[in-house]
């Protein structure tokens, strides 16, 4: 089992100069992180770190791979129905682990493997497009995650995706293509799942949305798709053996969250920047998102105190991205830090042709005849990573040996364990989302849910806005 590589050289004022980080600094904080990381693994299970023993689960893996296998060859499609974390990490899964153009293939070349489809909003086109235009009902299955129960989106989505396969194949046939994903024994969607007779997995105690991509939020879509579910946990368990060491120079986790707090907190660079060199990891950066801004943009620290912390993520995509956001990060303010993501051998190097004759003269392809794609992909790299350096911005480098399940497993906890270990230095509770419940309930008052009628009343109680400043 090859490990990924974290890279923090370039963070430093040796590589960028006077706004970067100073050696100094991280002696200083270094008890902090000792401490943070010997409580995290002092106090895992308990609470909200249930995360931390998805590596070593065995019995629901085991349910839920036989389960896999007795259905391959009855479906052609796989419907996720969820939002935020329910989805973004079978999002990166799918794009990581599947072929690029996987839902295009036909079936004889996705070796009989279903379409994996995540529907991870409630916008009634999009929506309409995939039930109405995509799908053949007697040939999909419905996978409904929400561990409350309450999402509204995703109950939405559940009573559309039950109402039509009741209509058009039966009530009695939908528990043949639904699974639910929920709580053990609590939150909305579990009785109902009871009663209907629905194949069910529980999402384990200690594991929040953000946090549970290596639980059956993850797994059971990826095992449907034939990816490699084993290896994805492997590469976890080998990531938290490399983050159990308490010294900042040994634990990648914690020099992770210790470089970006520093960088906020002593130079101002508040801003996140992941940036994927391998398109298969383009999704990452969006579960990155979510991970980093929900568990550290807090308005109130563990005090009760008013701080209102936390970086700013932002997705980029190598090379992509070169070409619209990388001059801000180059000229741009000194308020950000990039992450590149890269790969070290991608599956093929597809060969570029040869110059003919009759375009010999063309200095513009003179230099790539002969070359390869992946040639080309790797210099991009580096010489945006040379351009932030000369240009004296702070960067960082994970490097996966090849694009995976064991280094995508790795990646997950990874940044999963840095994010805790941040939201300690931060001394904010990196497992609530506040923010996010304040907006839940506003979508309930308005939607007329029992129990929020005092909610409702109080938004029909704002005074409107100044009609001058409508256009």
């Amino acid at each position: 089992m090859a490990d990924i590589r974290c890279d923090f050289n370039n963070l430093f004022t040796t590589r960028v100069g006077k706004h970067g980080l100073r050696e100094s600094w991280l002696k200083q904080i270094e008890p902090k992180v000792k401490t943070a990381v010997r409580a995290l693994h002092k106090h895992r299970g308990e609470g909200m770190t249930g995360w931390m023993d998805l590596p070593r689960q065995s019995d629901q893996v085991k349910k839920l791979l036989a389960s896999a296998r007795r259905k391959r060859g009855r479906f052609d499609d796989v419907v996720v129905l969820g939002i935020g974390g329910s989805a973004l990490g079978t999002v990166a899964l799918r794009g990581a682990l599947l072929h690029p153009f996987h839902n295009l293939l036909p079936r004889r070349d996705r070796k009989g493997l279903p379409r994996l489809h995540v529907l991870d909003n409630v916008d009634p086109v999009f929506q309409s497009g995939l039930f109405d235009d995509v799908l053949d009902l007697p040939r999909t299955l419905f996978v409904v995650i929400t561990k409350s129960g309450s999402t509204a989106e995703t109950m939405s989505q559940f009573l559309t995706a039950y109402d039509t396969v009741a209509g058009c194949l039966g009530a009695d046939r939908v528990a043949k293509h639904m699974i639910a994903i929920t709580d053990a024994h609590q939150g909305h969607l579990r009785p109902v799942a009871d009663d209907l007779g629905l194949e069910s997995y529980a999402i384990p105690e200690g594991v929040g949305g953000r946090f549970s991509v290596l639980s059956p939020v993850g797994l059971v879509p990826a095992a449907l798709c034939g990816m490699d579910v084993r290896g994805l946990l492997a590469g976890a368990a080998r990531m938290d053996e490399r983050c159990r060491v308490a010294s900042l120079w040994r634990n990648p986790a914690a020099l992770f969250a210790a470089t970006q707090y520093l960088a906020d907190r002593k130079q101002d660079a508040r801003v996140s920047v992941m940036m994927p060199y391998a398109q298969g990891l383009k999704e990452v950066a969006d579960w990155y998102a979510q991970l980093w801004a929900e568990s550290l943009g807090k308005a109130r620290d563990r005090r009760g105190r008013e701080v209102h912390v936390g970086p700013t993520p932002v997705k980029a995509l190598g090379v992509t991205d070169q070409h619209s956001q990388v001059q801000l990060y180059t000229e741009g303010p000194y308020d950000k830090v990039v992450t590149f993501l890269t790969v070290d051998k991608f599956r093929l190097r597809l060969p570029l042709p040869k110059v003919p004759d009759d375009l010999a003269g063309c200095e513009g392809l003179a230099y790539l005849g002969g070359q390869s794609m992946a040639r080309l992909f790797h210099a991009e790299q580096e010489a945006t990573r040379i351009a932030l350096c000369e240009a004296g911005r702070m960067n960082q480098t994970i490097s996966l040996p090849r694009p995976d399940a064991n280094a995508l497993g790795q990646l997950f906890y990874l940044l999963e364990m840095a994010t805790a270990v941040a939201g300690e230095l931060y001394d904010v509770n990196a497992f609530d989302q506040p923010g996010v419940e304040a907006g839940k309930s506003a979508t309930y008052a308005l939607m007329g849910r029992s129990g929020f009628e005092d909610r409702a009343r109080e938004i029909r109680a704002r005074k409107p806005g100044l009609k001058k400043y409508v256009l």
